[in-house]
């Protein structure tokens, strides 16, 4: 077994699991979240599938990898990705911790299938996976970017689009061209989707400050209107 992959694979693995114990561990304590819920085991199995990707991606950068094996256990991953939802709504099980987890595993399955695609079809590829560490690194700058935003459909027709599109294009089963037009929809629609809750988080990040400013413009007329009215009813005053 240990010689069906390269030592950088290999350590690759371990890094990847022990990373991923750290940060269950820390996710859990942190949302006070005693043990993992029947759907937080499938997104563990996803998460799981998305480590062996990331060990069959090393690999092939360094020797080449069997496209079929890296393409079967990342779609593997997209449909265990139906799944925990479902079993969270059907236990009541949801989370606030299982959502983040399965939210975090999508992003990771995205950015290892975005780096493995860029070196055939170019680093622009790379935005795709990026975009969404890029939005949390600027909300740590831009506190209005940590605002809940409404759920929407379109949002995750978009994501769900993301990983399948990339699955597709690494299979090598489209011709270039074909690949190269399907990831670029791909990106488009990623920027559409995180350009238009951008705005939205703006926009309402603006309303109570706005406001707040009516009010006591509201507030500060009142207090001149009585004044006023106090001095007409009570000249001598």
């Amino acid at each position: 077994m240990t010689a069906l992959l390269s030592s950088a694979a290999w350590a690759t693995g371990t890094a990847y699991g022990t990373a991923l114990w750290a940060i269950i561990r820390y996710g859990k304590r942190r949302a006070g979240t005693p043990s993992l819920g029947p759907a937080d085991f499938v997104t563990l199995a996803r998460a799981i599938l998305a480590g062996a990707v990331t060990v069959l991606v090393v690999d092939g950068l360094v020797r080449g990898t069997e496209v079929a094996a890296l393409t079967s256990v990342a779609a593997c991953a997209l449909v265990l990705d139906a799944v925990d939802g479902q079993v969270a709504r059907r236990t009541g099980t949801s989370s606030a911790f299982g959502a983040r987890f399965d939210m975090e595993a999508d992003a990771y399955l995205i950015l290892v299938l975005s780096v493995y695609l860029s070196w055939s079809l170019g680093p622009w590829v790379l935005a795709i996976g990026l975009m969404r560490y890029a939005f949390v690194a600027a909300s740590w700058a831009l506190p209005w970017l940590r605002g809940e935003l409404p759920p929407s459909r379109a949002r995750k027709v978009v994501a769900a689009a993301q990983g399948i599109v990339l699955v597709v294009a690494t299979s090598g089963t489209v011709p270039r061209p074909l690949a190269i037009a399907a990831v670029g929809g791909a990106l488009a629609a990623l920027t559409w989707s995180f350009g238009r809750d951008i705005a939205w988080l703006w926009r309402n990040a603006r309303r109570p400050a706005t406001s707040k400013r009516a009010a006591t413009r509201r507030a500060a007329s009142g207090r001149a209107y009585r004044r006023r009215l106090a001095a007409v009813l009570e000249p001598g005053r």
